[in-house]
This record gives structure tokens, C-alpha cells and sequence, in this order.
């Protein structure tokens, strides 16, 4: 149907960024979802509502390989938002699309309609001024965060000044701080931030997680339950010290 507009107010697209996990698979793909059932096994709910992005960079697949693995994972309820890394031979229209590292983005103004039905000479346009965010290092949250609750703060370091309870989470850019119990997940240094840490005064922790290293309920030492602990990263092993 071809309608006729009143108005030329043109529609207003927006850039914005989203915190997404990256998954990166590896081959053989049989044996990495196997992993990734059993971390799904232990920490149920972590991939509902969660935008995922698939990160493929590196990886000798092709295109029937590569809709195989989307296919599986949705089964799995984990929705792919788009693919990084990929071939462009590898990408169609049946597949999410390409997507690059996140960066933050100003507002784009669509060009505005023809007058009277005649076409406009194009008008030279200088580049958007990137946008400087404003200085946040730091978020204290001054309540527990209760089951199902996320608490996102990709910024910097986040502070609980309470307890996260089981089926919370905390997802940080920078270091995790809670003054109380950790029930719940807490991932920290969520950008690439091997040097973030998490801090707890009480452990009994479903997941924590620093710069895409994780560690479950089960692998954490039984010995550390109940106790003042921190978390980090020395290369790619998972360190854990009591502050006691």
C-alpha cells in the first residue's frame, strides 16, 4: 500500500552499545558443547535473556559447519546476535550478521525527506563528534541484590554493600566488591580486564568469572565455603586467596 505523508519528519536512528557475552567455540564443536552443557548444567539460567555474541575469529569451518553450531546452540536457548570473525563466503541471510568489537557511537540522523517532491542537492556533512563519556569508575550499590536482579556496570568497578543472592548476578567492567554473602554469579573485568578482581566477605558463590575465565560452584575448593576470599587472574589461571 503507498501512502501519503503529512509530515516530513524524518525517523531517527540511534547508536547504541550493549554489554554481550562473546562465546568463542572451539573445534572439535562436539566436545566443546559438551563444556558448555556442563556449565549450563551448573549455573542454570546463565544464558536466558543474555545477548551472545559468537566470536569465530581463527577457526577453519565452513558455512554448513558453521549453521550446524547456531542451529545447536539454539536449541540450547543461546540466541546469537551476531558473528565475529567470520569470512564474509561464510555469512548469508539465513545467519546473524557480521559484527566487529563494540565502540560507542553517536546519533544518526537520517536525511530528511525531499520537499515538494523534488530532490534536494546533497549538503556536505562533517563527521559526528564522538561522544567523550562521562567519568564513572565506580558503582556502590547500598541494597542486597535479590534473585533474578542484574546488577551491569561495564565502566568500572562495582560495589555491593550487602549480599547477591543466589540467581543474582553482578557483571563488571572493572573489580567486584561485596561486603556481604556471594550467592549468585559475579563476573568481573567483563571487557577484557585481566587485572579486575573479586572481593567477597562470605563465599557460597553459583559462578565467578575475571576476563572470560570462570569457575563453578563444584570447582571451587570446599575448604574456601563460608570464607573471606578473593579472586584473580595470574595468565590465563584462576587464583583464590582468603582475606582472613
Amino acid at each position: 500500500m503507498t501512502g501519503v505523508l503529512t509530515q516530513s519528519r524524518p525517523i531517527r536512528l540511534k547508536g547504541r552499545s550493549f554489554l554481550a557475552l562473546a562465546l568463542t567455540p572451539e573445534l572439535p564443536f562436539e566436545d566443546w558443547l559438551v563444556r558448555l552443557d556442563d556449565l549450563a548444567s551448573r549455573s542454570t539460567g546463565f544464558f536466558m535473556r543474555r545477548p551472545v555474541v559468537l566470536d569465530i575469529t581463527g577457526l577453519d569451518i565452513d558455512r554448513p559447519q558453521l549453521r550446524d553450531l547456531i542451529d545447536r546452540l539454539g536449541a540450547r536457548n543461546v540466541r546469537i546476535m551476531g558473528i565475529e570473525g567470520a569470512r564474509p563466503s561464510l555469512l548469508g541471510t539465513d545467519l546473524p550478521p557480521a559484527m566487529a568489537d563494540g565502540r560507542p557511537t553517536s546519533d544518526i540522523e537520517a536525511p530528511a525527506a525531499e520537499a515538494d517532491g523534488k530532490p534536494q542537492a546533497p549538503e556536505s556533512v562533517a563527521p559526528p563528534a564522538m561522544a567523550v563519556p562521562k567519568a564513572s569508575p565506580s558503582l556502590v550499590v547500598t541494597q542486597p541484590v535479590r534473585s533474578g536482579q542484574s546488577v551491569i556496570f561495564a565502566e568500572g568497578d562495582v560495589t555491593i554493600v550487602g549480599s547477591v543472592a543466589s540467581g543474582a548476578e553482578v557483571i563488571a567492567g572493572g573489580s567486584i566488591h561485596v561486603y556481604g554473602t556471594l550467592r549468585g554469579r559475579a563476573m568481573a573485568g567483563t571487557i577484557g580486564n585481566a587485572e579486575a578482581r573479586i572481593f567477597c566477605r562470605k563465599l557460597e558463590a553459583e559462578l565467578v568469572a575475571i576476563d572470560g575465565y570462570y569457575k563453578t560452584a563444584e570447582d571451587l575448593e570446599p575448604g574456601l565455603r563460608g570464607k573471606a576470599v578473593q579472586f584473580w587472574l595470574e595468565g590465563d589461571t584462576f587464583k583464590v586467596g582468603s582475606l582472613a
